[in-house]
């Protein structure tokens, strides 16, 4: 798993690329946790994920819930259709929100 951060439009984006999988996620947590740290609003962008197993989905539980507590969002954008289906299938899609574009996310955050 390969990853890329930015900072866009009062947000950071988190543009994950790969698997995330048992292997990848510890990386994928502690990416995102360090993102949570900034206080700053959170677009993870997950069109290069190919495959997101459990390990990577309580990843993302665990940065949304640490987001929340500190007072900040985190947004999922661009959600491929691989990770898509894990997450519905998790009923994951009513808990988190998601936007097409990474443009919707950063109006969503503001």
């Amino acid at each position: 798993m390969d990853h890329k951060i930015k900072e866009e439009g009062g947000a950071v984006i988190v543009a994950l690329e790969g698997d995330v999988d048992l292997q990848s996620s510890p990386e994928a947590r502690k990416v995102l946790l360090e993102c949570v740290a900034k206080r700053m609003p959170i677009l993870v962008d997950l069109s290069g994920v190919g495959y997101i197993d459990s390990s990577g989905v309580a990843s993302l539980v665990e940065c949304l819930q640490s987001a929340r507590k500190s007072g900040s969002t985190l947004v999922l954008v661009s959600v491929s259709d691989g990770a898509k289906r894990v997450l519905e299938l998790a009923r994951l899609d009513k808990v988190f929100t998601i936007c097409g574009t990474i443009e919707e996310g950063l109006a969503k955050v503001q």
